[in-house]
């Protein structure tokens, strides 16, 4: 008797044993967001016992901890460029979640989030193969414009911080990439977050003082370091193994519609509907660049290569995730 399909060891075909990798992938990435913006939701909290300075000191240092538990830098050979560019990289770390933090105590959870994504989303639509896909342009501008309209001149300099840390994540991913290629990986990721800590946490002790150190606050600060970086990098990394990028990077996207979701639920931020589509249009337009931004590349193989170019551009997606990457992508933009 023949069986169609390839059957795997334990007894699954694999076609099933692809599809429970790309729930599994789905629901690691849906986490990873959910973990950051939660986390940044429990820093709103935390900005008002320690302020921003202190907050982010403690987010560094806990999340520069357990990252040096997990990526044991001390054992990669470091070489004088990649030094520098972990240098640069935790500079512009360290000034995007200053910057966030900062949004975040004058603007709603949602609303400063939305604000940043904007910096992935225009790097994405600015690296576009065509003008086809810079259309998405249209929707994002729509939600901007009703993201303005709920706001008032007090807001202007929350406003101000959300694009300097929007800013800053696109330059982060830029970063990200090349360290990625780098022979430190993960190590410069963690190296980044400890030079971070190292100069943050001084400064933070001397504003914020005696209160820096209570066991509660190192509790909380904890807490938002593991959910706001080591967690999502974790979990990010496990994704990817399973998902297309293209797909990984359309989760993504949901960022600002989670972080209404966390405004709401830890901070009790009611946005008005008109806000509240801002971020839905930002969100679809995020999606719409990241798919189409797949389409022409499959097409130019299918040319090229006739029948088979479908079958192989997904082989080598599976393979690669990695090199098809258009859209923004990057857990830490917290």
């Amino acid at each position: 008797m023949t069986v169609s399909g390839t059957v795997s060891r334990g007894g699954r075909s694999g076609d099933d044993a692809a599809a429970d990798a790309a729930l599994r992938g789905t629901a690691l990435a849906v986490g990873s967001v959910a973990s950051v913006q939660f986390g940044a939701a429990l820093a709103a909290r935390l900005i008002d016992s320690v302020g921003i300075l202190g907050s982010v000191s403690l987010r560094q240092a806990s999340a520069a901890l357990v990252l040096t538990l997990v990526t044991r830098p001390w054992r990669v050979s470091w070489r004088g460029a990649d030094l520098r560019a972990t240098l640069l990289f935790g500079a512009v770390f360290v000034g995007m979640n200053l910057s966030l933090y900062t949004a975040i105590s004058r603007l709603p959870l949602a609303t400063a989030i939305t604000l940043e994504f904007l910096g992935p989303l225009v790097l994405s639509l600015v690296t576009a193969g065509t003008w086809a896909h810079r259309v998405w342009a249209l929707p994002a501008g729509a939600g901007v414009l009703l993201l303005g309209g709920g706001l008032h001149a007090d807001d202007v300099l929350g406003v101000a911080f959300a694009l300097a840390a929007g800013v800053l994540w696109a330059t982060y991913i830029l970063l990200s990439r090349r360290i990625g290629r780098s022979s430190s990986g993960l190590a410069g990721l963690t190296l980044a977050t400890a030079v971070g800590a190292v100069v943050l946490l001084p400064v933070g002790a001397v504003q914020v003082g005696a209160a820096l150190w209570h066991p509660a606050i190192l509790g909380a600060g904890l807490v938002v370091g593991v959910l706001s970086s080591a967690l999502p990098y974790s979990l990010d990394m496990l994704a990817l193994r399973r998902l297309p990028t293209a797909v990984f990077s359309v989760l993504t996207s949901l960022n600002p519609a989670v972080g209404a979701l966390a405004g709401l639920l830890v901070l009790h931020q009611r946005l008005p509907w008109p806000e509240l589509v801002g971020i839905g249009l930002v969100t679809v337009a995020s999606i719409g660049v990241t798919l189409a931004a797949r389409r022409p590349a499959g097409g130019r193989r299918a040319r090229r290569a006739g029948g088979s170019g479908r079958a192989t551009a997904g082989a080598t997606e599976q393979r690669h995730p990695d090199a098809t990457a258009q859209a923004p992508v990057g857990p830490t933009e917290d």
